[in-house]
């Protein structure tokens, strides 16, 4: 790391816990973002840090963000969105794919988007639970795979668990919100979803297309910083760590 990169601070948070704070999805956020003011920046420090999405704010008070995965560059992207809202407070956040609102009713935090903005991925229903706990990391095949089964369809939990299988070095990604959108917005109805070791989403249908999309978010301690590419859970203490201090946990 170089002296400009020890200037900044990245914010690292788990992005839908369950009741409990535990697990969620860890997130990347660097608050102050001229310090990676291009791509090529961002994309290396997005492969460095290794989460599943690492987000860069361009403006605070607009809440003008930009998101990026190891590999590419993302128009929008549900966790962290909604990590992002939480950690700065805003009521709309601004990414090309279009303006999102944003809202927190004291212990979950909302944004609202639209199922179209979110990349086409498989979403297979299984019989059961036990099946999806059941299948492999990732299971065969190509393509973003959003495995899915009732756990009690008519109160409308669900269990899931999402695979980018793209060959990059997320393996399971612990709780995605774009697929969760996509899955409400298929079914019509308000869903709380169960994925990965145990991170919880809820959703909502809007009348006018839209989804809302819900969750917990907490900062978490330097201790829950992943292996390299690996989204997993994380305690509850809270720090704001450098990313010289992030890259040193994950070396």
């Amino acid at each position: 790391m170089n002296e400009r990169d020890l200037r900044h601070v990245l914010d690292v948070l788990n992005v839908f816990c369950d009741a409990d704070g535990r697990h969620g999805n860890p997130l990347g956020v660097v608050r102050d973002a001229r310090g990676y003011p291009d791509e090529a920046s961002r994309q290396k420090l997005t492969n460095e840090l290794g989460f599943s999405e690492t987000v860069f704010v361009d403006d605070p008070e607009r809440g003008a963000v930009d998101i990026h995965t190891p590999g590419q560059r993302l128009p929008f992207a549900g966790h962290p969105l909604v990590g992002a809202a939480w950690l700065l407070d805003l009521a709309e956040l601004h990414v090309p794919a279009g303006p999102v609102w944003a809202r927190g009713d004291g212990e979950f935090t909302w944004i609202t988007a639209r199922a179209e903005w979110v990349p086409p991925r498989l979403l297979q229903r299984y019989a059961t639970p036990a099946e999806v706990d059941a299948l492999p990391a990732p299971p065969p095949g190509e393509g973003w795979l959003y495995a899915w089964a009732w756990e009690d369809e008519a109160a409308g939990r669900v269990r899931a668990r999402g695979f980018p299988r793209r060959g990059g070095p997320i393996v399971e990604d612990e709780a995605t919100g774009g697929a969760a959108l996509q899955l409400t917005d298929l079914l019509g109805r308000a869903l709380n979803i169960t994925q990965g070791r145990g991170s919880q989403i809820l959703t909502a249908p809007g009348p006018d297309g839209t989804v809302e999309i819900g969750g917990r978010v907490r900062l978490a301690s330097p201790a829950a910083v992943p292996a390299r590419g690996i989204a997993g859970p994380a305690p509850v203490p809270a720090r704001r760590l450098s990313v010289a201090d992030a890259l040193r946990l994950m070396s």
